[in-house]
Order: structure tokens, then sequence, then C-alpha cells
């Protein structure tokens, strides 16, 4: 059975939020090979117990007002600082309610740009980060009026896929802009 597709996180199995098992989702009852691995926002407990058509069709967030990433975490506000393009309700609601989430070390936020979500694509550290290239860089580092651009640099290279600091990474649906953030433990 192909998994539903995501326009905002268009592969979750390699970015690890859905992965294999034999588990009956507690939404439809089916066990349908994957289950969702991320963060869950419910009023119960969820984790590892919803398959990806559950997210897909809203039917989670119907049934259990599941969300899978903050709304106030989309777009608009980064680091305290606006910087990133607001976006529609209806954009904010997909990635919200419809759209598998990632983990990070603090609230995840979605960085949005030409005023839409943008694709998730992975945790990354700075070999990760490295290999698309000084516009993602660029992106992850702290604003330059927090840092000197040693401290940058220091921070950048400090990064880890699985450690702490963490990137996230995305990419524009648009002109392919990449951007993200880092947080850390």
């Amino acid at each position: 059975m192909d998994l539903p597709t995501f326009k905002y996180h268009p592969d979750p199995l390699a970015t690890g939020s859905i992965a294999p098992s034999p588990v009956e989702c507690a939404c439809c009852g089916e066990a349908r090979g994957y289950i969702y691995t991320g963060p869950v926002y419910a009023g119960e407990d969820l984790d590892d117990r919803i398959c990806p058509w559950c997210i897909a069709d809203g039917s989670a967030h119907k049934r259990f007002g599941a969300t899978f990433t903050d709304e106030a975490g989309v777009g608009g506000y980064a680091r305290g600082v606006e910087r990133w393009d607001k976006v529609p309700w209806a954009v904010i609601e997909e990635i919200a309610f419809r759209t598998p989430g990632f983990s990070g070390w603090q609230q995840e936020q979605w960085w949005t740009h030409c005023g839409d979500g943008a694709e998730f694509l992975d945790r990354v550290g700075f070999a990760e980060a490295s290999k698309f290239g000084p516009g993602l860089l660029d992106a992850l580092a702290p604003p330059g009026d927090f840092a000197s651009a040693p401290e940058r640099k220091r921070y950048l290279r400090a990064l880890d896929r699985d450690g702490s600091p963490t990137g996230y990474a995305f990419r524009c649906r648009h002109c392919g802009k990449l951007g993200g953030y880092c947080d850390s433990e």
C-alpha cells in the first residue's frame, strides 16, 4: 500500500517521522504497515499509534484533536524576530493537523517562504547542511546581531543531526530557496 502524499513533508520515511510497523492505528483500527513516530499533541497518549492515512485525511485531528506541529510555530516568528512569511490559516491547518511533524529539542517550528509552508527536508548537522550548500548554512546561523562571525562559524560547525544543537532544513515549494532554524537542549 502506497503512503499518502504530504506536500509539506515529502519523504516522512526518510526523516523518520513515519516507520514500518505492525501496530494497529488508534484512529482507524487498522494495521496498515506504517505508523507515525513524531510528536502528537492531543488529550490522550497517541505516541506511535496513528497511521499516516489518518493524519493525511484529517481523521486523527477530527477524532482526537491531534496536532502534529503547534499552529503558533508555523511561519511568522523565529527566535522572537518576525522574519518568516505569514501564511493563510488553511496552510497552518494543513501543516498542523494533516502533515507529519518532526521532533526537535524545543518547540518545533515550520519555516515558511513565498507566502506558503516549505517542505521539511530533515534534521541536519554541519555535514548534512554543508551538502546543501552555503544558503542553508546562512539560514541556520544565529542572526548577526546575536553572534560575531567567529561565534557563528563555531556554532554552525557544532551542529549535530542527532545531538545538540540541531538544524532543521526546509525548501520553499515555489522558488526552491533553502531555509530553516536550529535549536538545542
